[in-house]
C-alpha cells in the first residue's frame, strides 16, 4: 500500500478532489481489473477509452479516479485527479509505486526500424558475460539473468515494465537493456523512467497505419532523446541520414557510430560470409558470428553503448565475438539437403533489402535465391507492394503469402502486394495464401546449392487469424519441408 499523494508525485496536476492521502494497493487501467483500494488511471486507448468505464472502476473497488475530464457527478468517497494527459501520468505513477526502479538500474533503450531486438540481445548476452546481473526488455523475450517471462508487445505497458524492472532490482541487476518502440514513446510506456543512455540504429518505412506519416513516425523515435537527462549518453547510427537528428535538442552526451562516416565508434568490414563478419574496429580485426552489413552496424551500436558504460574495449570485443544473434535475424535453418535456408524477421522493406542484399554478396552466380514474404493485416498497408517489388527485384523466385493476415482477408493483403510486382516479374512470382503451402512450394522449387529466405516472421511461433493464434514456426515449417521434399 502506498498513499497516493506520494504516487502522484511529479505528475502535473489540473485539479483535485478529495483525500490524497488514501491508500493505494495497486494501480489498474484496465477496468476489468479493478479490486479493492485500487487507483483507476482512465487512458484513452485506440480501441477504448478509460474515462467510459469510470463508474464501473468505481463499483469494483476504486477508490481514486485518474482522469483528463472529471464526471459530471463526483462521489464524495472518492478521491478525483485530473491530469492533461493520464497515459503521461500513468508512466510516472507506476515508476513512483515501484519505487522507482529504472533509477537504481543502468538502463539503455534503443530505438528504430530494424535491430532493436538484436541490439538488446547482445548487450544482454555481453553484460552477462562481463559478469553482471542483467534484465532484458524485448520483442522475443523478457529476461531477469535466466528467468524467462514471455513478452505480448515490442514494449510492455507502463505498470509491467516498472514492475518487471523492480524485481530486477530486487534480483541484484545492476543492467536493464530494452527496445523502446515508436508505439511505446507515443503511449508515454516509457514516461517516468530514468534512462543511462539511448540508442538509435536505422529509421525506415514502417508503421504508417498508426503514425499517418513519415514525419510523425520520425518525431516518436526523437522523444526517447529529448527526453534523456544530461547525466545521460545518446549514441547515434550517423550513417543513417536521420542519425543526426536523434541528436538535436538532447541533453544528454551526445555520441556517434559508424561504418562509412567520421563517428567516435567507427568500423570497416574486412570480410562478410555466411560464416560470419570480419570487422576491423579501432585498429582490432574482430571475428564475430553475425552476418551481414546489417548487423556491423548492429554490433558497433552495441560497442559503442558497452564503452560509454564504462567497460574495458579488449574485453568487449573478446566477448562479443563469441556471441549468437538474436532468434529469428537471419537465422540459418541447418538441414543435409545441400540448400541455405534463411529465416528472417525482415518485415520492413529496408529490412528485406538488407537480408537479400547480403544473401547476393554470398551468391556465386549459378544458385537461385527463392523468397517467401507476405505482409501483415491490419498495419501499414503502404509498405506492402514496397516489399513485393524488392522481393522480386533481389530474388529469382518469389512466393507471396500470408504473414499475420490478422483480420484482414489473406489475398486482400496480396494483392496489395501484387501492385508493387512490375510486369517483367510477373513470371517469376507465385500466389499461395497459405503459408506452409508457400514455405513447401519454395522446398520443390529448390536444387542443393539454392538459397531460400523466408521473411516476415522470424522468431515468431504463431499465426494470427481472425483474433486466433495458432502455432506455426516458419524454422520449423521450413526445415520439416526440406527434409520430405529432399530426402
Amino acid at each position: 500500500m502506498s498513499a497516493l499523494k506520494d504516487i502522484l508525485y511529479k505528475v502535473a496536476l489540473q485539479s483535485v478532489s478529495g483525500d490524497t492521502a488514501v491508500e493505494v494497493a495497486a494501480l489498474v487501467f484496465d477496468s476489468r481489473k479493478v479490486e479493492a483500494n485500487t487507483a483507476f488511471i482512465a487512458t484513452r486507448g485506440t480501441q477504448a477509452d478509460g474515462h467510459d468505464y469510470i463508474v464501473q472502476a468505481i463499483e469494483k473497488g476504486a477508490v481514486a479516479i485518474i482522469c483528463e475530464e472529471l464526471p459530471e457527478n463526483l462521489n464524495t468517497a472518492i478521491t478525483y485527479v485530473q491530469v492533461k494527459d493520464s497515459s503521461e501520468a500513468l508512466g510516472i505513477m507506476a515508476s513512483n509505486f515501484f519505487g522507482n526502479p529504472s533509477a537504481k538500474l543502468k538502463l539503455v533503450g534503443v530505438t528504430g526500424t530494424n535491430g532493436k531486438t538484436t541490439c538488446v540481445s547482445l548487450l544482454f548476452q555481453l553484460f552477462k558475460q562481463l559478469g553482471y546481473n542483467v534484465g532484458l526488455l524485448s520483442t522475443v523475450v523478457n529476461k531477469i539473468n535466466d528467468e524467462i517471462i514471455v513478452a505480448t508487445h515490442t514494449t510492455p505497458d507502463a505498470i509491467q515494465m516498472n514492475e518487471l524492472m523492480a524485481k530486477m532490482v530486487a534480483k541484484g541487476c545492476s543492467h536493464c537493456f530494452m527496445e523502446v518502440s515508436s508505439h511505446a514513446l507515443v503511449q508515454h510506456r516509457v514516461s517516468g523512467l530514468t534512462f543511462t543512455g539511448a540508442v538509435f540504429t536505422n529509421l525506415s518505412h514502417d508503421h504508417l497505419d498508426y503514425h499517418k506519416t513519415f514525419d510523425e513516425y520520425i518525431k516518436a523515435k526523437k522523444m526517447l532523446f529529448d527526453g534523456l537527462p544530461s547525466s545521460a549518453f545518446a549514441l547515434t547510427n550517423i550513417d543513417d541520414k536521420r542519425g543526426a537528428v536523434m541528436l538535436q535538442n538532447t541533453k544528454a552526451s551526445k555520441y556517434r557510430y559508424a561504418l562509412k562516416t567520421m563517428a567516435d565508434f567507427k568500423a570497416r568490414i574486412l570480410s562478410n560470409t555466411l560464416q560470419g563478419l570480419e570487422l576491423d574496429i579501432e585498429g582490432h580485426n574482430v571475428w564475430f558470428k553475425l552476418i551481414g552489413d546489417f548487423n556491423a552496424y548492429n554490433l558497433m551500436a552495441v560497442y559503442g553503448a558497452a564503452i560509454l558504460l564504462e567497460e574495458e574495449p579488449a574485453d568487449v570485443l573478446q566477448t562479443l565475438s563469441d556471441l549468437n544473434p538474436a532468434p529469428g535475424r537471419f537465422e540459418q535453418v541447418l538441414t543435409d539437403t545441400g540448400i541455405t535456408a534463411i529465416v528472417d524477421y525482415a518485415h520492413t522493406p529496408d529490412a528485406l533489402e538488407n537480408v537479400l542484399s547480403t544473401i547476393k554478396v554470398f551468391r556465386s552466380g549459378n544458385e537461385k535465391v527463392i523468397t517467401v514474404v507476405g505482409c501483415g493485416g491490419n498495419r501499414d498497408t503502404t509498405k506492402r507492394p514496397e516489399m513485393a517489388k524488392i522481393a522480386c527485384e533481389l530474388s529469382d523466385k518469389v512466393v507471396l503469402t500470408s504473414d499475420n493476415p490478422r483480420f484482414e482477408e489473406p489475398m486482400a493483403i496480396i494483392e496489395d502486394m501484387q501492385k508493387g510486382v512490375s510486369p517483367s516479374n510477373y513470371r517469376k512470382t507465385l500466389v499461395m495464401a497459405d503459408r506452409r503451402e508457400a514455405i513447401k512450394t519454395a522446398c520443390s522449387m529448390a536444387e542443393p546449392k539454392d538459397i531460400i529466405l523466408v521473411a516476415g516472421k522470424g522468431h515468431e511461433t504463431y499465426q494470427d487469424v481472425k483474433g486466433v493464434k495458432s502455432d506455426f514456426d516458419d524454422r520449423k515449417v521450413l526445415k520439416e519441408m526440406l527434409n520430405l521434399i529432399h530426402k
